[in-house]
């Protein structure tokens, strides 16, 4: 059985957990925070660029659409 790949990136307050098989409309987090998401970075989300306040905002939207 394959592992989930699990990885987590903080801003010190929140803690955002990215699964990545789980994870399927990424493109809409890079367009709403793209100081926070930058596929061309490593690593590619940076939680620390964001207030807890967007944070929570663009995660809660993000699970609501599904």
């Amino acid at each position: 059985m394959d592992r989930e790949i699990v990885k987590e990136y903080t801003n010190g307050e929140l803690t955002i957990v990215l699964k990545p098989k789980s994870c399927i409309h990424a493109a809409e987090c890079v367009k709403a925070l793209p100081n926070v998401y930058n596929p061309n970075e490593k690593p590619w989300i940076k939680a620390e660029n964001g207030t807890t306040d967007e944070l929570k905002a663009k995660l809660l939207n993000a699970h609501q659409a599904h």
